[in-house]
């Protein structure tokens, strides 16, 4: 019923979310609450983002393609 040399089928995007959320939610609720002095706070901020929004892209692009194999119609032989 179940083959164990097949490889996991479906897809992980959870990373992905996580590193989203905290490059476009927590980060900026961050320094928002705790009142920047300058631009450093903002110019960091910003760069925490960015990164965080190019590893989620990484990260998507590698768990997204699915490795379900493909179903092909077996010919049968001697019949």
């Amino acid at each position: 019923m179940f083959d164990t040399s097949r490889k996991f089928t479906g897809t992980g995007y959870t990373g992905t979310i996580a590193f989203l959320v905290f490059g476009f939610i927590v980060s900026p609720a961050v320094l928002a609450f705790s009142r920047p002095v300058g631009y450093m706070s903002i110019s960091l901020a910003a760069a925490c983002s960015g990164m965080c929004a190019v590893v989620a892209y990484v990260n998507w692009k590698r768990f997204s393609q699915l490795s379900i194999p493909s179903i092909v119609t077996q010919t049968v032989t001697g019949e």
